[in-house]
């Protein structure tokens, strides 16, 4: 009878090494945000009032953090929910131009779409100055400002690509973002009639001034379908303007990159228009020429949902609290000084264009 060698200790580790290599290092993340993205559909159905990207973000968060969970999330997960964050969310961009057409954008009306502009432009840069005021730690204020002036997290998404972000500026950009949207689905349509809106200026005040495109859908419900109608083109408008300032920043980055050799990343140089915002502009042009279906735009929202709910995930468990607790209250007043100003530049824009 033959006996078969035995391995040697160190053969065996090679094998268990080779073993391990056979599976991809961003599966066990993957997995763990494709089941946060689960709970978080979960939790919306229970309470309705809870928009399924906030909770997606709250439970990566709350994942970081527990006991037993926070090693996976810190060890074998990370190279998966950090693939989560940032290709998913690539991907959700893409689907978000089958939202928009340039038919759209010129229904507004010049005025309107000047309003939106000013808006934008206001609240990005009065944004970015306060943030680097309070002396806010890397990339924070231009997150910040993007996302707020923006498209919320998917804006925050698209600018940190070109500027090389930390993931921890980006997760706590992404959380702030989020909780002041989730706030003004609450707040605003409590100012609806003593500010004096009728329902389309409501609408259209909501559409200028609240980041995501999900939270100004639940926003603008309260006053009935006109006042959602000019909410969604408006906010579509905004969600327009991330082409052009993912370009400006990218822009930027090269000619300080070009004159300051000392700068952060310098030898990167990023692409004036990354690959998913031209794809992006490709879904636009794709839903102008009126060849898509009318079922699709309905499928590719609920794609693009539950892929940015995945990015968030992933986003969300690389927040650090104890960090973020040492700069909380400079973060904190930076978002409710930007919501201010978005909100008081919108409501001004909406009474001149109206």
């Amino acid at each position: 009878m033959t006996l078969l060698p035995s391995l040697s200790p160190s053969a065996a580790a090679r094998a268990s090494a080779a073993s391990k290599k056979s599976w991809h290092p961003g599966i066990p993340g993957l997995a763990m945000a494709v089941a946060g993205v689960a709970a978080a559909w979960a939790v919306h159905r229970l309470v309705p009032a809870v928009p399924m990207l906030t909770a997606s973000v709250v439970l990566g968060v709350a994942a970081a953090h527990a006991p037993g969970v926070r090693t996976w999330v810190r060890g074998a997960c990370r190279p998966g929910l950090s693939l989560a964050g940032k290709r998913l969310m690539r991907v959700g961009i893409v689907l978000l131009g089958l939202k928009l057409s340039a038919g759209d954008v010129l229904g507004l009306g010049w005025a309107t779409v000047a309003m939106v502009v000013a808006v934008v432009a206001a609240t990005f840069s009065g944004t970015l100055w306060l943030g680097r005021r309070l002396g806010l730690r890397g990339d924070q204020p231009l997150l910040i400002a993007t996302g707020y002036s923006i498209c919320g997290a998917s804006a925050i998404g698209a600018v940190s690509e070109v500027s090389g972000s930390d993931e921890e500026d980006v997760a706590t950009s992404v959380a702030l973002v989020t909780l002041c949207g989730t706030l003004a689905i609450a707040v605003l349509p409590l100012l609806h009639h003593p500010l004096g809106l009728d329902d389309a200026q409501f609408g259209r005040w909501v559409g200028a001034g609240v980041h995501d495109v999900g939270q100004v859908v639940a926003t603008a419900q309260t006053a009935g379908p006109e006042a959602l109608t000019d909410a969604v083109l408006v906010k579509l408008m905004r969600v327009a303007l991330l082409a052009p300032l993912v370009a400006a920043v990218a822009v930027t980055l090269r000619r300080r990159r070009a004159h300051d050799p000392e700068a952060p990343g310098t030898g990167k140089r990023p692409p004036l228009v990354p690959l998913f915002v031209l794809g992006f502009l490709a879904m636009v042009g794709v839903r102008t020429t009126g060849w898509v279906p009318d079922s699709a735009p309905g499928l590719a929202q609920h794609a693009q949902e539950l892929l940015l709910a995945a990015a968030l995930f992933g986003l969300g468990s690389a927040v650090h609290l104890p960090t973020l607790v040492r700069t909380g209250g400079r973060v904190a007043a930076l978002g409710l000084c930007s919501w201010v100003v978005i909100a008081g530049a919108s409501y001004g824009g909406v009474l001149l264009t109206t």
